[in-house]
């Protein structure tokens, strides 16, 4: 069994994207790995840190989310990232042996600052989120990492860091680890923009039927089809995007009466809806049984606390010995 860590940002309530792009791959991995699931309170709060107050609120919703999508708490070690102090004792030697071109060469912090504007990230912070991830990773001797492509960079810093402390004080503490690349379906928010919570685009995992109702009513669909006797064009539809995504095997039906303009597209959305409704229906009813007993999420987090805590003690007894001796 490889051990496996993977973490998201507390940062607001998760959506299909989170679902197909990384919880259904998680409950995968958990059955034939040992996996870390961590709440990366820190990480969130190097972008997010005015606006900080509903991290707290907005972890525990996620960990319910994990719960209810499969993640088993007695299989996988689930902890929020603040709870175990060892990830920013790392993150400290690890910065003390990184070089600036490192960090400022890398594309998604370049990308970043390009492209958020509604807050300044011009962070000492935000600059070395990556010297983080890997303190993450490493804390645990991860042996594999679930990512998409654009995390790539991200996971190749973590391996440099790790030969370069292995390098300057001769011995070898850490050793690389592997990507899982994750294929991630291309999923766009109900408004065709990416999928994000400050769009206001997004299904969430949370939402109640009739809310999943009303978001799937009022979703872009084809802009050549106007009539109901139009020739529809599926593949430049968003509707049918989330078709292929959640319901492949529809797909050829879907495709039939759109081409054929035997059925608009509001009865397409309709249906759509309903079976979206239909797949969240076993993560909905699990969400309100652990809901009824929010003392069980807590008593989870501390359970992996305490699990990730004696996997990050030894780890740091091991990089204070070889450093100071």
């Amino acid at each position: 069994m490889k051990t496996v860590f993977s973490g998201m940002r507390p940062t607001g309530k998760l959506h299909l994207g989170h679902l197909v792009g990384a919880l259904d791959n998680w409950v995968k991995l958990q059955n034939v790995n040992r996996c870390i699931y961590c709440v990366a309170d820190w990480h969130a709060l190097m972008g997010e840190y005015e606006h900080s107050q509903n991290m707290r609120a907005y972890g525990l919703d996620m960990v319910v989310d994990w719960i209810a999508c499969g993640i088993d708490p007695d299989r996988s070690i689930i902890f929020v990232q603040s709870d175990v102090p060892e990830h920013l004792e790392l993150q400290m030697v690890f910065s003390c042996i990184t070089p600036l071109g490192w960090l400022e060469r890398n594309p998604t912090y370049k990308e970043q600052l390009r492209e958020i504007t509604t807050r300044d990230l011009q962070t000492y912070a935000f600059l070395g989120y990556p010297v983080l991830q890997a303190a993450d990773i490493l804390l645990y001797k991860a042996e594999a990492v679930p990512i998409g492509e654009d995390q790539l960079p991200h996971l190749e810093l973590t391996r440099e860091l790790s030969r370069r402390f292995n390098f300057i004080y001769k011995k070898d503490v850490f050793e690389d680890c592997e990507a899982i690349l994750t294929p991630t379906p291309r999923l766009l928010g109900l408004d065709g923009r990416k999928m994000s919570k400050s769009y206001g685009n997004t299904i969430n995992l949370s939402d109640s039927p009739d809310e999943i109702l009303v978001k799937v009513k009022n979703m872009l669909t084809d802009p050549k089809r106007m009539r109901l006797k139009d020739v529809g064009h599926p593949d430049e539809c968003n509707v049918f995007a989330y078709y292929k995504t959640f319901f492949p095997g529809r797909g050829h039906e879907v495709r039939t009466w759109c081409e054929g303009a035997t059925q608009g597209c509001t009865d397409c959305k309709k249906t759509l809806a309903d079976g979206i409704i239909e797949h969240l229906r076993p993560i909905r009813e699990k969400r309100a049984t652990i809901l009824a007993d929010r003392g069980y999420v807590e008593a989870v987090l501390k359970k992996g606390a305490d699990q990730a805590r004696a996997i990050a003690a030894s780890t740091m007894k091991e990089v204070r010995q070889v450093i100071f001796g």
